[in-house]
């Protein structure tokens, strides 16, 4: 949930929580994944596709290394999604562990909660029986 805090939105990020591995502790092949899922699901990749394309086609116009129809140029668009279809493959699997650390966590800590909970039920029936007179109804006399 997002909260205010000075005038901006503070979204909580999964990177500060305690129950997920971040930075060091995660492998070489986590970290690239966690990267490449970021720039790749980004504008900044987005904009520098466009201009990629853009500049490909300008510098192929009049007759380049790639005349038009851009043989060339498909066979790299067709390799990039190739593989771009493993790292979001590999950039979901991530997402998946982060998910079940979290939840494992969430889990746990439910399960403390429940066990405090229990903890101060019995106390406070325990005050509450010491406290509390038992009330002895009065005896009927006839």
């Amino acid at each position: 949930m997002a909260e205010r805090r000075s005038g901006r939105i503070h979204t909580p990020s999964w990177r500060r929580h305690p129950a997920v591995r971040s930075g060091n502790q995660l492998t070489r092949g986590e970290r690239w994944a966690d990267r490449l899922r970021n720039g790749m699901g980004s504008w900044g990749f987005v904009i520098a596709a466009l201009v990629f394309l853009a500049g490909w086609m300008l510098g192929n116009r009049g007759g380049g290394f790639d005349p038009y129809p851009f043989i060339l140029l498909n066979l790299v668009l067709s390799c990039l999604a190739a593989m771009q279809g493993a790292i979001l493959l590999i950039a979901a699997k991530r997402e998946d562990q982060i998910s079940s650390e979290l939840a494992r966590h969430d889990y746990e800590t439910n399960l403390d909660a429940m066990n405090d909970i229990k903890a101060i039920l019995v106390l406070t029936s325990d005050i509450h029986r010491q406290t509390v007179q038992p009330v002895v109804p009065p005896s009927s006399q006839a």
